[in-house]
């Protein structure tokens, strides 16, 4: 059993890439870094949580295989295979174009 022994947030841009599938990859943001270590306190590692509470190492992973981190900075955009895409948080938007998604999604 290993335990959390600190957690820090992730800085926009880092990612962790699963494999799913033979032929597929998921590319989920990572929203924190977290220091583990095992019971007896003998090994630490940082891993990185993605925003679905995935970790390499996790007793389940449930994207699949672990491949590898990736930092694509925010202004160049999501990975294509983002598993999740979410608004770019450096845009900025008008109150009447945010009513006018509220209002749609509403429908």
């Amino acid at each position: 059993m290993r335990k959390i022994v600190e957690i820090v947030p992730a800085r926009p841009g880092w990612y962790a890439r699963w494999r799913p599938g033979p032929d597929t990859t998921r590319t989920c943001p990572v929203a924190v870094w977290v220091l583990i270590e095992d019971a007896d306190g003998s090994n630490r590692e940082v891993v990185g949580m993605d925003e679905h509470g995935h970790w390499p190492g996790a007793d389940v992973d449930s994207d699949g295989e672990f491949v590898r981190y990736l930092f694509q900075p925010p202004e160049s955009g999501q990975p294509e295979d983002a598993c999740a895409p979410v608004p770019d948080p450096c845009r900025r938007v008008t109150t009447a174009q945010m009513l006018s998604v509220v209002g749609a999604n509403t429908r």
